[in-house]
């Protein structure tokens, strides 16, 4: 639970630091119910979570990646507000083993999902599910019925590469929203520049049932409440 090593962990039993349902501990050897029993190290309670779920509202300028040795990442920017919020040891849970679902491109910003479960990750970004994401759009020209249409049809986005069919809502003379049940690369920047647009501002808005929390700042992040995680499991 990022306590610390487990070297450190063993003196921090031996000192006392440890207590298990509110009995001190002094032996590191100890056989415990880490579903069910109470942990508390230096004064802080720890309960023990296998899967942990992160809604972030992603900014611009952050990649899309856990690590990188030239560009900020989306990990970076979760280890930078769990410091804040808990301190050097984050918040229990094993940051490596944290990853985003899915890409957004470096320049598009929205709801991003940060989780350690890898079994709905891969649920979410199976072809075979066709989960729903919905995007905001902002284009260079104005979207035309005729581009409307052929979007909700499905285009080619390459030799031999036709989208699923997209629903469009049109929200202004350069504005829509999209919702696409497929993620090949750049499929919205391309599939609006194969319909003869340009796409200069993109904000994902929801993923399967998880809606981007409108109260979120870019670049804010918060867990999922446990009835956006039972949804979003039980949808798939």
């Amino acid at each position: 639970m990022n306590i610390g090593t487990r070297s450190k962990v063993k003196e921090l039993i031996k000192k006392g630091q440890v207590s298990v349902d509110g009995k001190v501990i002094c032996k590191p050897e100890q056989h415990i119910d880490e579903t069910r029993a109470k942990i508390t190290c230096m004064g802080r309670e720890y309960v023990y979570r296998p899967y942990v779920y992160y809604m972030m509202n992603k900014p611009a300028g952050v990649i899309t990646a856990t690590t990188d040795e030239r560009e900020r990442t989306v990990l970076d920017l979760l280890k930078e507000q769990l410091k804040v919020r808990f301190g050097e040891e984050g918040a229990g849970v094993p940051l490596r083993d944290i990853f985003p679902v899915g890409r957004l491109d470096k320049d598009t910003v929205g709801l991003l999902l940060l989780t350690n479960d890898g079994a709905l990750a891969h649920n979410l970004l199976s072809p075979s599910k066709h989960v729903a994401k919905q995007y905001f759009v902002r284009t260079d020209m104005n979207v035309t019925n005729e581009q409307e249409r052929n979007l909700e049809s499905g285009v080619m986005i390459g030799q031999n590469e036709k989208t699923r069919p997209a629903q469009v809502i049109l929200k202004g003379e350069n504005e829509c929203y999209i919702t696409i049940t497929e993620g090949k690369y750049h499929q919205i920047k391309r599939m609006f520049h194969a319909v003869g647009n340009k796409v200069i501002y993109l904000k994902r808005m929801s993923m399967g049932s998880l809606v981007l929390d409108e109260t979120l700042a870019e670049g804010q992040i918060r867990e999922l409440t446990p009835k956006e995680v039972t949804d979003l499991c039980s949808r798939i």
